[in-house]
């Protein structure tokens, strides 16, 4: 059974800094394309970034580009989201997921496994 699960939300000042941590168990993780995503009120579902298995290939989405940053560790099975300089519009629950297929991608349709996810709020 695969999980995915989020931690290190919580609430922050605009400017401030958070890393989240995504622990993978039940799946191929050193192989697996793993993205972030976050979901604000009244919001769609939104693509944050993509990691490729090795970790050598990212991919942001044009709002975070410059400030967040993904990595992984695929001997701890885990990926992490470095998020600086936050923003209030940055307030969202967010999701880490994982596609079997090889190349990252934006569409959360296109990713199999999902996270529960972990608040984030950025204080003004």
């Amino acid at each position: 059974q695969v999980q995915l699960v989020e931690s290190g939300g919580g609430l922050v000042q605009a400017g401030g800094s958070l890393r989240l941590s995504c622990a993978a168990s039940g799946l191929a993780f050193s192989s697996t394309t793993m993205g972030w995503f976050r979901h604000a009120p009244g919001k769609q579902r939104a693509f944050v970034g993509a990691i490729n298995w090795s970790g050598g290939n990212t991919y942001y989405a044009d709002s975070v580009k410059g400030r967040f940053t993904i990595s992984r560790d695929n001997a701890k099975n885990t990926v992490y989201l470095q998020m600086n300089s936050l923003k209030p519009e940055d307030t969202a629950v967010y999701y880490c997921a994982g596609r079997n297929g090889a190349r990252m991608r934006t569409n959360f349709n296109e990713y199999d496994y999902w996270g529960q996810g972990t608040q984030v709020t950025v204080s003004s």
